[in-house]
């Protein structure tokens, strides 16, 4: 019945569109009937029969208006009559509107360029969408009358031909026993034995015989199933037991391995303990020799013999080098090694290492090339000091097998981390040699060893130190094509407002006369300092056709051409960079730029050329006074080792102080009682009392507790420093001693007057 209704919509759909068809086509014709006589009227303006013809017009039943308009838009003859009313008018509208209106242009065949006017008619579209709704209706009637007599009679040829022999079907499955409901089996209703009815019951026959024969089967398989339970009873009972030894086992091995580790953890101690130990008796002869050395050198000496000296020296620092490695690698594996988290300036570090190195680049005749990101953050939270030996290590052994060429220092930040790389030109690596760099006392290759040294501790101290940092070290290098290693350290930014150049205000006359680079494309230095005058929105143009701002240009030895040219320079001023530290005379009134590039000295150099004053400078000027302590010292030195007593006192005679020694801590404990002193070095291992307890016994006294009192020692471990504050010692510094540390450390500490 639904479908018949759909059927019915569908045909009264196809209706309403063939009638508004039907009513577009009859308007149309009439129209067109009209157009011959309406044209000549229009053309003979003759009013009587206009009319006559809009009267005729008005006599079709959906005409409710006619015109004939001239040609200057004024109405030659109109009819006109009122449209029917009715209730199904608001239906008829919905559906064809209230009116249309159709309009034809008038004119005469022979004159078909000549404007007549036009035909308007408007018409009611009642009359035909009253003859719509009441084909619609029939159609609605009669189809639902078809619908309901059609859906009788299938509902009786469905009860005889279907529902009656299921009902009988159903009938005999209800009588079916529970007890043994696979053993019935339907009865064929009659006249149904070949048609699906019939195939039907045949089917449910056949499958309650496969059920019967089932169950037949089943009730032997649950009998075999009951012999068979107590065989895998006593298999899960058995398979019980092994996993229980072997659960045991494991428990066992698992002991054994906590064990191993134990006695591995006490031997990585003893280990750290041993060469602490061994440091320390290693530190204090080493102290004596590279110290009388320096003392040696300092007088005065023939060539031959400072030669000698110097050779013996360096010597000296080299085995001091490989031992703090070792010591740091021990600290390491023994998990004594504690990381700072300071903040610090990763741009001052890494052009501070650069230009350690410089001088090593300079005596092999290669660049060293500091590519740092404009756009570096100042400051970064880590330490500064294992970065700092990170990047030593990386730039030594880039300089070490670079002959020609260049070693470049790259520094970016991105996505919370930070990525330094050192690439060199140098002799590469096999892909063998790559497997094996990181690995203790481990080198490429023997002819490596054989031609550069080194004790391949190095990139080990690298590895381990990046990991405790929790960054990545990677190496990508080929034979004879150089090596490339990037390690990446998430260290976090630190906010600190007005550090470094890039917060300052560079100055407005810089960007107004800008710069004039004459240095050529493929020098490596080139990028450097062009990114950097970039990031400060300094004009970069080409010295060969801007003959005005500041010269910037790079110089080697003997280039007259180029200092001829400075010479000359009509600019503003000149800055000279030269990457080998003797390629201008020192008489000259250029500012020198010594390379690698420095970014506090660039700016330095360009506000000088432009006759400007750095901020910095001035500021210096001002505050250009010596610190710390400006006149000569009383201090005590607890030392019990006589060779480590004449090295500190050459030492700090020749920094302007007086010294008196004690031997050990009971001694200094008496030379307080009798002298004042002013500040007091004392070592820690010593016999009597060593100088932990007389740190202490110097605290209780009132006296004495705002005495400086700074820690001399060899001992280089994790821990060593924190006892040493904790026994209220000041400070602390290591043996052997260096003069700008024992000097910065006594400045820090001497009284003020």
């Amino acid at each position: 019945m639904a479908l018949g209704l759909v059927l019915n919509l569908v045909q009264i759909t196809l209706d309403y569109f063939s009638a508004r068809d039907a009513m577009e086509e009859e308007i149309n014709a009439l129209i067109e009937i009209s157009h011959s006589p309406a044209s000549q009227i229009a053309y003979n303006i003759d009013v009587r029969l206009a009319e006559e013809l809009l009267d005729g017009l008005l006599r079709h039943p959906a005409t409710i208006d006619a015109r004939i308009i001239d040609n200057e838009g004024h109405t030659m003859a109109a009819a006109s009559q009122s449209s029917p009313e009715s209730p199904y008018r608001w239906l008829s509208d919905l559906l064809f509107g209230d009116s249309r209106a159709f309009s034809s242009e008038l004119e005469v065949r022979q004159l078909a360029n000549l404007p007549l006017g036009e035909l308007v008619v408007t018409i009611d579209t009642f009359h035909y969408g009253l003859q719509f709704l009441k084909r619609a209706a029939y159609t609605l009637f009669s189809g639902l009358l078809k619908s309901l007599a059609l859906s009788g009679a299938l509902l009786a040829i469905f009860y005889f031909v279907l529902t009656r022999p299921m009902m009988n079907v159903i009938s005999a499955l209800g009588r079916v026993s529970a007890d043994s409901p696979e053993k019935i089996r339907l009865p064929v209703p009659a006249r149904h034995e070949q048609d699906e009815i019939g195939t039907m019951v045949g089917i449910i026959n056949q499958h309650l015989e496969t059920i019967d024969s089932s169950l037949e089967q089943l009730r032997d398989a649950e009998s075999a199933i009951k012999n068979y339970s107590n065989q895998l009873e006593q298999e899960v009972a058995d398979r019980t037991r092994e996993i229980s030894d072997k659960n045991q086992a494991l428990q066992r091995g698992n002991r054994a391995l906590v064990r191993a580790k134990e006695d591995a953890v006490r031997r990585a101690r003893s280990r750290a303990n041993f060469l602490a130990s061994m440091s320390h008796e290693i530190r204090t002869p080493l102290n004596g020799v590279l110290g009388m050395l320096g003392v040696a050198l300092e007088g005065e000496l023939d060539p031959v013999q400072r030669n000698r000296l110097e050779i013996a020296l360096n010597a000296g620092e080299s085995l001091l080098g490989l031992l703090n490695d070792i010591l740091d690698i021990s600290k390491v594996e023994a998990g004594k090694l504690n990381l700072e988290n300071i903040p610090f300036s990763m741009r001052n570090l890494i052009e501070e290492c650069a230009t350690l190195h410089s001088q090593q680049a300079r005596a092999k005749g290669i660049d060293l090339v500091s590519e740092i990101d404009p756009e570096l953050p100042d400051t970064f939270l880590g330490d500064p000091t294992r970065t700092r030996q990170i990047l030593n290590n990386l730039i030594s052994n880039a300089i070490k097998f670079t002959d020609a060429g260049h070693v470049k220092i790259k520094a970016t930040h991105s996505g919370g981390s930070l990525r330094l790389e050192v690439i060199d030109t140098g002799i590469g690596m096999s892909r063998e040699g790559l497997h094996r760099i990181f690995s203790p006392f481990s080198q490429a290759d023997t002819d490596t060893t054989r031609l550069y040294g080194g004790t391949g501790l190095g990139l080990t101290l690298c590895r381990q130190l990046v990991e405790r940092m929790h960054g990545q070290i990677l190496v990508d290098s080929r034979e004879g094509s150089g090596t490339h290693f990037t390690v990446t350290l998430p260290l976090p930014v630190h906010q600190e407002p007005g550090s470094g150049t890039a917060a300052q205000q560079i100055p407005e006359k810089l960007r107004q006369i800008g710069v004039a680079l004459a240095v050529p494309p493929t020098h490596p230095h080139r990028l450097a300092l062009e990114s950097q005058l970039r990031a400060w929105e300094i004009p970069v143009r080409g010295a060969s056709r801007h003959l005005e701002g500041i010269l910037l240009s790079t110089i080697d030895a003997g280039d007259t051409e180029t200092m001829a040219f400075a010479n000359n320079w009509p600019g503003e001023g000149v800055i000279l960079a030269e990457a080998r530290g003797n390629s201008v005379d020192g008489q000259t009134n250029h500012q020198i730029l010594s390379l690698p590039l420095r970014r506090d000295e660039l700016y330095r150099c360009l506000c000088r050329a432009a006759g400007l004053m750095p901020a910095e400078e001035a500021q210096e000027e001002r505050t250009d006074v010596p610190t710390g302590a400006t006149r000569p010292l009383q201090i005590l030195l607890v030392e019990d080792n006589q060779v480590n007593q004449l090295v500190a006192s050459s030492l700090l005679k020749k920094l302007g102080h007086r010294v008196d020694h004690a031997e050990n801590g009971k001694r200094a404990l008496e030379a307080l009682k009798n002298a004042a002193y002013d500040l007091v070095l004392m070592d820690c291992q010593m016999p009597v009392m060593d100088g932990y307890e007389a740190t202490r016994q110097i605290r209780e006294n009132p006296e004495w507790k705002d005495l400086p009192v700074i820690a001399v020692t060899a001992n280089v471990m994790q821990g060593d420093r924190e006892d040493c504050i904790a026994a209220g010692m000041n400070d602390y510094i290591t043996k052997p001693y260096n003069r700008d540390e024992l000097r910065s450390t006594i400045s820090r500490w001497a009284p003020r007057e």
